[in-house]
Formats: structure tokens, sequence, C-alpha cells
């Protein structure tokens, strides 16, 4: 296995390399050939080289714009392989977003639950938040469960985590329940440590430029929500 693990680094390393030099401009049309040809094989290797299969727990943070889009992009993928899917949203349940009204093309094959009451400046109550926050999870745990459901996308539960409406020790303890081929995806910023250590897979979103903070452009429809 270790033996493995270095023949990855290295022929991912080798795929960098050669991208970067074919983007040369001061190559011949062969040698730019040769480079492609060589990164073709080495692609082809990586994917030979990679065959474990096993569920994952993706993690989708950082103050950029993008977390719940990019884990919507899963969730359309996975509904086009026919799998079955579900989402639950901990802080947004009271925007009526448009992708519930889309969502609702596959009645058979993903549940919808938007379970917050807005975003908590607008709540106020931190115990009904914690409460709702709560009862989110519970309702999460289900589909977590659940082999039926390939894919299971928990939205702003890292800030539910971030302001104490979970703790991590029950957010871990649910994902250890897991079935071993199913995915589960948590997005929102402030992603504790330990569910960072503890993922398969993380992005973090980094914020470049925003119009609303720049410009005071506001939220728009199909942006935004």
């Amino acid at each position: 296995m270790k033996l493995n693990k270095v023949s990855d680094a290295q022929t991912d390393l080798e795929a960098e390399r050669l991208i970067e030099e074919a983007a040369s401009t001061t190559l011949t049309e062969e040698q730019h050939r040769k480079k492609m040809q060589r990164r073709k094989e080495v692609q082809e290797q990586r994917l030979q080289e990679r065959t474990t299969e096993k569920g994952l727990i993706i993690v989708h943070t950082g103050n950029g714009k993008g977390k719940t889009t990019a884990a919507l992009g899963m969730v359309l993928r996975s509904l086009g392989h026919g799998y079955r899917v579900a989402i639950v949203q901990f802080i947004k349940g009271a925007w009526e977003p448009a992708e519930k009204a889309v969502f609702s093309l596959w009645p058979h094959q993903l549940e919808f639950h938007a379970m917050g009451e807005g975003f908590t400046w607008e709540t106020q109550d931190r115990s009904r938040d914690t409460q709702k926050a709560q009862q989110a999870w519970d309702k999460a745990l289900t589909f977590i469960r659940n082999s039926d459901y390939q894919l299971v996308l928990l939205d702003e539960v890292n800030v539910a985590l971030k302001l104490g409406y979970l703790t991590i020790e029950q957010v871990l303890a649910g994902l250890d329940e897991k079935p071993a081929d199913s995915h589960v995806i948590l997005t929102g910023r402030g992603a504790p440590p330990a569910l960072i250590e503890r993922a398969d897979l993380v992005t973090e979103m980094t914020l470049v430029k925003h119009p609303f903070r720049e410009q005071g452009v506001k939220a728009q429809p199909g942006i935004e929500y």
C-alpha cells in the first residue's frame, strides 16, 4: 500500500509537470504533441492505479460563494444516474429557494427538507434555532442511515455546528452510521477541524471578489437563490 501511494504521488506530480510544460509557447508542434502523448499515458496509469470504491464524506467550506451550488451539482449528477438523494437544509429554510421548485421534478428520487427558519440574524432566537437544528439533524439521520439513499446533502450544517446548535460529537457519530457505499456532503463556512479530518474530500471556497460587498449589488434570483 505504501508503494502504491508513492507511485500515485509520482504520477500526480508528473501529470502536473507535463501540463505546465505543454503550456509553454516556445514548444514546437512536435514537442507539444509528445508532451500530450506522455500526459495521456500518465493519465491512463493513474486511472489503472485507482481501484478503490467507497462512499465519501465531502465538506464544502470557506468564505467564498459556491458551497451549496457545488453540492447541488452533485445532487443533479446523482439524480441523472437514477440514484435516490436527500437534502436537509439547516439554515436557509425560510428562503423557499428556486432549487426546491426544480427538484420537485424528481418526486420519486429526491427528498427535500428545508427545516431552518432563515439566517440566525433574522430569527434572533437561539433556543428555537437550536431546536430546529436538532430536528433537522434527526431528519438527516434517517437518510444517512438508509442505504436506499446514495447521496445525502446537509446544507449549512457547518454553520449550525459553528453556532453550537449541534455538537461535532453527534455529527461524527452520525457519520459513522453511514453505509459504506453512500455519500454525505456537508456545506457551510467554518467547518470544524475534526470534521475536516474525518472527511474524504474537502474543498475550501476562497472569496476573491463579491458584488454585494464591493459594488452594493443585491442578491439576485438565479445567482444567490
